[in-house]
């Protein structure tokens, strides 16, 4: 068999062996690389502390200065010709970015680029794999299907990268925020201010939660440099748009409007997201028994019967055989 699907199995094997070497290299690249996104998230929030300090112009001259020191410049020239940033998807693209915790100037223009771009390379590689290896020669309605799907993939694979990294992102801040709110009922105990008690927890949460320790040491920032301090909690409940921080949100203004106790009713909450989350993990366990069923006889009760039954079906034909 020299061919597969009308593919010669020759290129077949070189486009795996390239895909493999890319994949190891790739694999030695991030492990030699020296990640410590604990600088990076520092870096982000002196970045923000300036911004604020210097109360977010957006003079001429500002926009210009970041123009020119931007390293996305082409990108901008390219998007702003086809003119991808005033359509009416730009605001809940910008928001889903900020929650997948991009929040770069360049983050939205990035990826209307790569909206634009990614349709184009997935195209281009369709065409290459289509008509240059000759994938399915015979079959015309299956090369332009073929076509299509690769360009409407590209158009999507954008958006699904960045929902995911927001759902696991948003996991993430889940799991690690009853935690987070115990150091932050001992630091108001201990007389703390709210800006002070984030920024506390942030430093402390740095090892445990990337996410969470990111999303608190902005809102210590914002809390200490906006003029409304409703705002900044705002803010923080703008960029994570889950439940819990909503009602961790709403406590917190509530406590800065009537002076209410913080420590008692962030212990409350700490205790019922606590609560929530050993629900979540019975409610996994309970349901593993049903998932567990088809894997087990798939995959475990025809080995078991090959292990017990085997030696006796020799043994039978065994004698059978030397009888008959």
């Amino acid at each position: 068999m020299d061919d597969l699907l009308g593919v010669d199995l020759i290129n077949i094997i070189t486009v795996l062996a390239a895909l493999g070497a890319a994949l190891a290299v790739g694999i030695v690249w991030v492990a030699a690389v020296d990640y410590k996104p604990l600088n990076k998230r520092l870096k982000h929030l002196e970045e923000r502390r300036e911004a604020l300090k210097s109360g977010i112009v957006s003079n001429k001259r500002r926009q210009q200065t970041v123009k020119k020191a931007s390293s996305v410049g082409m990108m901008k020239e390219i998007v702003d010709r086809f003119k991808l940033l005033q359509s009416e998807q730009t605001t809940k693209a910008k928001a889903l970015l900020m929650t997948a915790g991009y929040r770069n100037q360049d983050a939205l223009v990035m990826f209307s680029f790569a909206k634009l771009a990614v349709p184009v390379l997935m195209l281009v590689l369709a065409a290459t794999i289509v008509y240059g290896l000759k994938f399915m020669p015979n079959n015309p309605v299956g090369q332009m299907f073929t076509l299509l799907a690769s360009a409407v993939a590209g158009f999507y694979l954008p958006n699904i990268m960045v929902t995911n990294t927001a759902t696991k992102r948003q996991q993430a801040i889940q799991k690690a925020l009853p935690d987070a709110l115990d150091l932050l009922v001992i630091c108001a105990e201990a007389g703390l201010t709210l800006d002070a008690s984030m920024s506390r927890v942030s430093r402390e949460m740095a090892l445990q939660s990337e996410e969470l320790a990111d999303e608190f040491g902005l809102a210590s920032v914002e809390l200490g440099f906006l003029a409304e301090r409703r705002d900044a909690l705002m803010n923080l409940a703008n960029r994570v748009p889950l439940k819990s921080i909503r009602s961790v949100i709403a406590t917190l203004i509530q406590t800065e409007k009537y002076g209410t106790p913080l420590a008692h009713s962030l212990r409350v909450l700490s205790q019922e997201f606590r609560n929530e989350r050993m629900m979540k993990a019975e409610e996994k366990a309970a349901r593993l028994p049903a998932v567990m069923t088809v894997p087990l006889i798939l995959f475990i009760l025809p080995m078991l019967f090959i292990i017990l039954l085997g030696p006796a079906a020799c043994s039978i034909s065994d004698n059978l055989v030397g009888r008959f």
